[in-house]
């Protein structure tokens, strides 16, 4: 079904549990989710097709068993949930809806034409809240956090409307959890984010996300100055249960003051049921409040207790999603941004539209692929979607066949005017300029100082974002000429004799420095610290690196053949190589670094040991020594550092954490050694 081996499959599964790892604390403990719904429900399916397929392979921190994030972090108190806050399932066709039900049926042994009912009610999207109340008044409230711990929000819901202090009954339970939504309604979001904006606050994505960070305020002051809203749709921890079904509970919650639903119904078949997606879905626009789907339950109380949950759901119920909302709007122009990286992302600017409670104007177009795909040029009047309520999507064009000239994607960088080209198999277009970039030069200047390259003491990023600010860092030459700013330094807060002088040593140590290191350090394309040592442990020398280079870029077919015989070099090497050379402002910082320092002759010295001529790769947890150090000795000792595991691998060191790359050398049947045994191989080679 999934076309995968273990190994890959596991593989997979690990990246998959990462991943949804960051988003789940992105979405739950940040309130500033980078992905999509649909895009995070798609990671999700993806997970459990994995483990329906390999459950051999389900891993200790599934995703499938955890629900939202935890509460560590959070500077609000802690509570221990009496009863786990659970998710919910997810449905996204009509087929998935009538498979839950038939799931139902089976799992309680009904006849297929037994009656089942069924409650139908909105999703609202918001953040889920538990309220505790004992003999009638509230004593706690807490949001869900991992679903056994939340955070303590007693002080915050005091100051909402919609939430009871009291229970309205003579007769309250001993004890009682409501479960519910703390919510913003779409009108006081925009009204929030409009005086956000005059005092220079911070915006909110969307309404979820200001409900979530206006609920979580350690200063319950905030929260006060907030409109947050609830509603009641379960429970938890009770004494007794004043109703048999979730209908007549739902009720009692109305009778006790707590606002539900208005559009919560029963339903008595899977037909009842999608034609409750469908009145939903299309009374969604003019709700007051944002929803994301429907949410069915089954009705009984005492069947809900024999369905009982999986890992982090309830088998009595399910979550109906909603598609993403669309909007039609007109595409005004299309500006290119230049990233970190050097990558170039067209943006289109957009007529303001409102899609989905939220005022969208800008909307990312990806790449020059995605352009020619929409075939979208500036007037055109395109549709656009908020898929899960979160990041806008161009989806269709309207008016593709309107005579107008295509975009013309740039093929030189708008912030340096270098070249911009895409490599071959690559669907991104880069701009080569690299350090003479200016929406790349800080950050290739964090890395040519950074531990695998140069490793300069002392000059970390903030000194570094100081000193570009001031003027003084344009190009990695311009940290050598620093030592004629010492009085300018000393001059600045913060900066002592003491520490003006280690930072000047440390940058002055380097004059000399390890050639792979430097070319490592200039963060050319495909050029990584074992790439930059390959090439100089044949070439030795950093001008022979620009020469064949240059050939090669001219169609010198020996040159390029020179180079990628050189062991672990490929034509993508020789391509990137060939780019940077080609840019005069390249070999102008290239020529200019040169003048200042002085690399040695490059020669690795090696020893005979029981591992020359072998190739080692090492996983896990390095304990005693780095992953770029246990390279190097590799290298020292007459072996080649590898980074993956194949038939070709002679030897893996593996530490503690160690995952795929010990299983498949398991299954190739290659020799496996621990950090203290690579060291005893190391030692007995001095």
């Amino acid at each position: 079904m999934t076309g995968l081996s273990e190994a890959e499959a596991a593989n997979e599964l690990m990246r998959l549990a990462r991943n949804i790892a960051r988003h789940d604390r992105l979405y739950h403990a940040d309130d500033a989710p980078v992905i999509t719904d649909q895009e995070y429900d798609a990671l999700v399916r993806r997970n459990a097709e994995l483990e329906a397929a390999f459950p051999q392979l389900v891993r200790p921190d599934s995703p499938s068993s955890k629900v939202g994030h935890s509460a560590a972090a959070s500077p609000l108190s802690k509570v221990q949930h009496a009863v786990r806050m659970m998710s919910l399932d997810n449905a996204f066709s009509a087929e998935e809806v009538a498979e839950f039900v038939a799931r139902v049926r089976r799992f309680l042994a009904l006849a297929d034409d037994a009656p089942v009912a069924f409650t139908a009610e909105d999703k609202i999207d918001g953040l889920s809240c538990s309220l505790r109340y004992e003999r009638g008044r509230l004593v706690r409230a807490a949001t869900r956090g991992d679903g056994m711990v939340g955070e303590d929000v007693t002080a915050n819901v005091q100051h909402i409307a919609d939430i009871p202090q009291q229970l309205a009954t003579a007769a309250p339970p001993e004890v009682f959890e409501v479960r519910g939504e703390v919510y913003m309604a779409k009108q006081d979001f925009t009204a929030l984010n409009a005086a956000q904006d005059a005092a220079g606050g911070k915006l909110f994505a969307n309404p979820r996300n200001a409900a979530a960070g206006s609920l979580r305020q350690k200063d319950a002051s905030v929260t006060a100055q907030r409109p947050l809203r609830f509603w009641a749709h379960g429970w938890g921890a009770v004494s007794a249960v004043p109703g048999d079904t979730q209908h007549a509970v739902v009720e009692q919650l109305r009778g006790w003051g707590f606002p539900v639903s208005p559009l919560f119904a029963q339903v008595s078949s899977v037909g009842e049921m999608l034609s409750a997606y469908e009145r939903i879905g299309a009374a969604r626009p003019d709700l007051p409040y944002e929803i994301d789907g429907v949410v069915y339950k089954v009705d009984r109380l005492d069947w809900q207790e024999r369905l009982g949950f999986v890992a982090k759901a309830p088998r009595w119920a399910l979550a109906h999603k909603f598609p993403a909302e669309r909007a039609e709007t007109t595409l005004e122009s299309i500006d290119i941004q230049v990233g970190r990286t050097g990558k170039l992302t067209p943006v289109g600017r957009l007529a303001p539209v409102l899609v989905g409670g939220v005022t969208v104007t800008n909307v990312t177009l990806h790449n020059r692929d995605e352009i020619a795909r929409l075939g979208v040029r500036p007037g055109d009047r395109v549709v656009v979607q908020r898929a899960g309520d979160v990041i806008p999507q161009l989806v269709e064009n309207l008016t593709r066949e309107a005579p107008r000239d295509p975009f013309q994607f740039p093929d030189h960088c708008p912030e340096c005017d270098s070249e911009a080209v895409a490599e071959e198999g690559e669907v991104d277009v880069r701009c080569t300029g690299g350090l003479v970039c200016p929406a790349q030069r800080t950050e290739r200047l964090k890395h040519f100082v950074s531990r695998g390259a140069l490793d300069i003491d002392g000059l970390g990023e903030k000194t570094i974002d100081q000193f570009f600010a001031l003027g003084w860092l344009e190009s990695p030459a311009d940290i050598f000429r620093l030592k004629d700013r010492r009085e300018e330094i000393l001059a600045l807060e913060g900066w002592q004799d003491k520490s003006v002088e280690k930072l000047l040593a440390s940058i002055e140590v380097k004059r000399a420095p390890d050639a792979a290191r430097l070319l490592f350090g200039l963060g050319i394309r495909h050029v990584g610290v074992v790439t930059a040592r390959d090439l100089l442990k044949y070439l030795h020398e950093l001008p022979a690196v620009r020469v064949l280079a240059e050939k090669a870029r001219a169609g010198d077919e020996d040159a390029a053949a020179e180079i990628t015989a050189i062991d672990g070099i490929g034509p993508a090497v020789v391509g990137a190589l060939g780019d940077f050379f080609h840019e005069d402002h390249n070999i102008a910082v290239w020529e200019d670094l040169l003048g200042q320092v002085t690399p040695p002759r490059y020669e690795v010295e090696t020893r005979d040991s029981p591992v020359s001529g072998k190739t080692v790769v090492f996983t896990g947890k390095l304990e005693t020594m780095s992953r770029d150090e246990a390279k190097a000795q590799a290298e020292r000792l007459g072996a080649k550092a590898a980074g993956t595991v194949s038939a070709k691998t002679d030897l893996l060191v593996a530490g503690p954490g160690a995952g795929s790359k010990l299983k498949k050398a398991a299954e190739l049947g290659i020799e496996v050694i621990d950090e203290a045994q690579w060291a005893q191989i190391v030692a007995a080679a001095k």
